[in-house]
């Protein structure tokens, strides 16, 4: 072989150089040589015996073995095929030299030679070949011994091994005529193909066009179902390699033989307390199967949605939600892995199924008397197990049952009926005779008495189930109000201020450490996950929460509270976001605005956005999606029940603190949504922020004078808009500023590319938020400058008008004057006459009085007619005078110009008299 010089490298490595070699590898040279150049067929039977015997001892003869052994054995196997004893020989020290030899002692750096030896015969395509021929000899042993090999190959080198099985022709086929073998090979054979179809999709499709399912179940009932040994373990293995990720497979499991077969595998035989470790596994292993099927296959095949809904269907169709719910709820006995993954189970059949939601709600568990909804009764398990695996597992089925089932969401929310306070706080074992609505309110305020939050947060974990995405449901449950322990001391409480409270509680709790359970580590993030489903475009719910003051101060110390963990100051982020994202209150002090200023005031913009990045980034939200993948259990896995037991509570997130439960309550629809959410509050907050507290348009009207209103009070209003505009500019200018500056620090916090990605984005929303601004402002600008011409012009045609006036009243004077001079001339005439003597005349001085009383009459008429004109005309003037001057003219040199031009004299005084 090509690599023997290369093994002979490592031997001397070990041993050190050829002169130095150990007495087991000459020992090992002189058996090899007794055997490939022996004359007697004894001898060389016996030089196997001894090389297989010095071979399974020490690591050196294993190491000498297979620096020289590999091409005399495998001659062996290949030429002499007919003497059994030598082929027995020759595979039982070819099993010798591939299993692994454990000394006390051995270091652990020290060479393994199995490894070794293993990866040197899987490199020949030829040996892996010739011993698959050989499962087809009559003799038992040979058979035997060489599924040993071929399982020892598969172990260390599985894909050097798959890839030399597929070359083979009939490879597979000659490894499942094993299955219907004698048992001790069939065991060995069941075992080497659960190996070998772990990861080859090939070789799995193989397997199942060879007959594989009716083998499977075959052997499975001989073995007596969940009650055998490891063989159905194994059975139920690789049954769930063949289904895992291939939707062809399923459907032929589906359309073949069933699924009868694998639901009677979860029947429960003879005595039910009975739950061996072996069967505790077997069942675990066939609720896989379940949870495989409930899963549809891949998610990069297209069939896999429908392939998943019908496996659900079919399998409540065959009362595998019965079993179910035996192993799960009913059957307390059973271990807490059993009723894990029988709930999870559950869960998984009715999610997405409107039928099986039917089924499922429905069904009605125990005895006549003592019967009850299968509901209630999980969510009576969710209140009391003392495990939180069990508790999360409960709360599985209600994450199924809720999402997107807006009826059965309306169902439970119809029972949610506030009990009398007696009644509240009965004993706990009087929860039987409760509807669900009453137990879970119950659930959520039974901790005020006994001082444990747990359960609070439990019945608030369902609680969110049951409001999300439900509007209706949602307001029902806003309208709930609870009395107080004691009623004449006040008015009910809104269900909405209870959890505030009991989130206030446990901050207090941990602080203090009057409970230091690691239960508390994962009250407040269920808690805030409530509050924020709850609050979810639901603007009711924020006038709610904020119609308490203190719950918004508490709210923004415990987002800034540096010893909260990394979840509850993010989810707190989320909550306030909400209040300012769904916010449609008007009332001061509790608008979006107030929310937001107080925000930036008391954490500060790029503090409090930063709260978002560091929960993306924690240990909860990066693991949540891949902590909804099932790990698949292996013999190797369920070796020992510590795999497969309750997780450890003292095991937690170091950096953060935040409990590992939390990764599975936090699903990766929350996570989706809570990312969603970060987003529109990132560009509703700046909005928010930017624009001024009270928008006022600016438009034509504000400008205009109203009927009724007089000079004195259109000033003042006048006076009052330019200031609240003014006022407005400068607000808008440092919320800009400081922008700019929350923009600047965000921009050089770039330590990261998801840190980088999160900036960028909130920089893009500030500047095209500036840009807007700056936008309403050049706008607003050209809408004054249009109003300025507009005044100036009218300012110049009432000028125009004014002067006319002037020059009319002028022409009126003169000809008043004229008259005046003409009866001065007709009075002296008349005296003359008068004196001379008698007259013919009529009376003049009778006719001269009532000439001048009848001009004096029409002349007084035209100028009251004219000053009158004038005043309205002065009044504008002065109006507009005002007005020129608020824009920044100077009226008196207007004034002067205008009367320049029109060669108006200075003689107002003279007119007026």
């Amino acid at each position: 072989m090509d690599l023997v010089s290369g093994y002979k490298g490592v031997v001397g490595l070990v041993f050190g150089n050829e002169n130095s070699a150990s007495n087991e590898d000459s020992y090992v040279e002189r058996l090899l040589d007794r055997i490939s150049n022996g004359v007697l067929a004894e001898d060389r039977r016996n030089a196997l015996v001894e090389l297989q015997s010095i071979v399974a001892e020490g690591h050196a003869a294993q190491l000498a073995f297979g620096a020289m052994g590999f091409p005399i054995i495998m001659g062996v196997l290949k030429e002499e095929s007919d003497d059994v004893e030598m082929v027995r020989g020759a595979l039982e020290t070819l099993v010798s030299a591939l299993t692994p030899i454990n000394h006390a002692r051995g270091q652990k750096n020290e060479v393994q030679p199995a490894l070794m030896n293993t990866d040197l015969l899987s490199r020949e395509a030829e040996s892996i070949s010739l011993l698959l021929s050989l499962l087809s000899e009559e003799d038992f042993y040979v058979r035997y011994y060489t599924l040993q090999i071929l399982t020892a190959l598969l172990t260390n080198s599985p894909n050097r091994l798959q890839e030399a099985i597929l070359a083979i022709p009939r490879g597979i086929t000659r490894l499942m005529d094993m299955l219907m073998d004698r048992e001790v090979i069939r065991n060995e054979a069941l075992l080497l193909l659960t190996y070998l179809t772990r990861e080859a999709e090939e070789i799995q499709k193989i397997v199942v066009f060879e007959g594989a399912f009716e083998k499977i179940f075959s052997i499975i009932r001989e073995e007596g179902g969940s009650d055998g040994g490891v063989v159905v373990q194994d059975c139920l293995e690789l049954l769930n390699n063949l289904l895992r990720n291939t939707v062809s497979n399923q459907i032929l499991l589906r359309e073949t033989i069933g699924f009868d077969s694998l639901v009677s595998i979860l029947k429960l035989r003879g005595s039910t307390y009975k739950f061996t470790q072996q069967k505790t596994t077997n069942l675990l292993s066939a609720l896989e199967t379940i949870n495989v099927l409930t899963n549809g296959g891949s998610e990069a095949d297209p069939g896999r949605d429908a392939n998943r809904l019908t496996n659900r269907m079919v399998l409540v169709q065959k009362k595998a939600l019965d079993h179910l719910l035996l192993l799960g709820v009913e059957s307390q006995w059973a271990p807490v892995p059993v009723r894990c993954m029988a709930l999870h189970c559950i869960g998984d059949l009715i999610a997405g199924h409107p039928k099986n939601l039917d089924v499922l709600a429905s069904k009605v568990l125990g005895e006549e008397q003592q019967a009850e909804p299968a509901l209630n009764s999980i969510l009576r398990i969710i209140l009391r197990t003392s495990s939180p695996q069990e508790f999360v597992a409960a709360d599985y089925v209600f994450k199924s049952f809720c999402e997107g089932n807006i009826d059965g969401q309306t169902m439970l929310a119809s029972t949610l009926i506030p009990q009398p306070h007696l009644m509240t706080h009965a004993p706990i074992e009087e929860d039987v005779n409760m509807s669900f609505g009453s137990m879970l309110l119950r659930g959520l305020t039974l901790s005020e008495t006994d001082g444990d939050l747990e359960s609070c947060c439990r019945a608030a974990s369902v609680l969110s189930h049951i409001l999300k995405d439900n509007i209706q449901v949602k307001e029902r449950v806003l309208r709930i109000e609870l009395e107080e322990p004691t009623p004449s001391f006040g008015a009910p409480e809104p269900l909405m201020h209870r959890m505030m409270k009991y989130l206030a509680l446990a901050s207090m709790k941990n602080k203090d450490g009057s409970s230091s359970t690691t239960s508390n580590l994962y009250v407040q993030p269920i808690i805030l996950k409530l509050l924020v489903t709850w609050l979810a475009d639901f603007p009711s719910g924020v006038q709610c929460l904020l119609d308490s003051r203190p719950h918004l101060t508490y709210l923004l110390e415990l987002v800034s509270n540096p010893s909260a963990t990394v979840c509850i100051r993010g989810l707190v982020a989320a909550l306030l976001g909400e209040c300012v994202l769904y916010n449609k209150s008007s009332d001061k002090g509790k608008d979006a605005y107030t929310i937001v200023d107080a925000i930036s005031q008391k954490v500060g913009l790029t503090s409090y956005f930063l709260k978002f990045d560091e929960m993306q980034k924690s240990f909860i939200f990066s693991s949540a999606k891949s902590s909804q993948s099932h790990k698949p259990l292996t013999r190797s896995a369920a070796a020992s029940m510590e795999e497969i037991e309750d997780v450890d509570e003292n095991v937690y997130d170091q950096k953060n603190k935040d409990h590992p439960i939390l990764s599975s309550i936090f699903n990766s629809r929350f996570i989706d949504f809570v990312k969603r959410l970060e987003a529109d509050i990132r560009e509703n907050i700046v909005d928010v922020y930017s624009r001024p507290k009270s928008e006022v348009a600016v438009v034509p009207a504000e400008l205009e004078q109203k009927s009724g209103e007089n000079d004195k009070d259109y000033i003042q209003r006048l006076k009052s808009f330019v200031g609240k505009q003014c006022s407005e500019i400068q607000n808008l200018l440092g919320r800009n500023a400081s922008l700019a500056e929350d923009l600047a620090k965000t921009g050089g916090n770039g330590s990261s590319q998801h840190e980088q990605r999160v900036s960028s984005g909130s920089d893009r929303v500030q500047v095209e938020t500036l840009r807007k601004d700056l936008q309403e402002a050049l706008h607003r600008i050209e809408i004054l400058k249009v109003e300025k011409a507009k005044i100036e012009s009218e300012a110049s045609m009432y000028q125009t008008l004014a002067g006319k006036m002037e020059g009319d009243l002028k022409s009126l004077s003169d000809a008043y004057n004229s008259l005046e001079q003409a009866n001065f001339h007709l009075e002296k005439e008349v005296k003359t006459l008068a004196s001379g003597g008698t007259s013919t005349f009529p009376d003049v001085e009778a006719m001269k009085a009532e000439a001048r009383e009848e001009a004096q009459r029409e002349s007084e008429a035209e100028l009251n007619d004219l000053l009158v004109c004038l005043g309205q005309e002065q009044s504008k003037v002065e109006k507009l005078s005002e007005r020129l001057m608020e824009l920044g003219e100077d009226v008196d040199k207007l004034l002067e110009d205008v009367g320049d031009d029109m060669g108006v004299p200075g003689d107002g005084d003279e007119e007026e008299d």
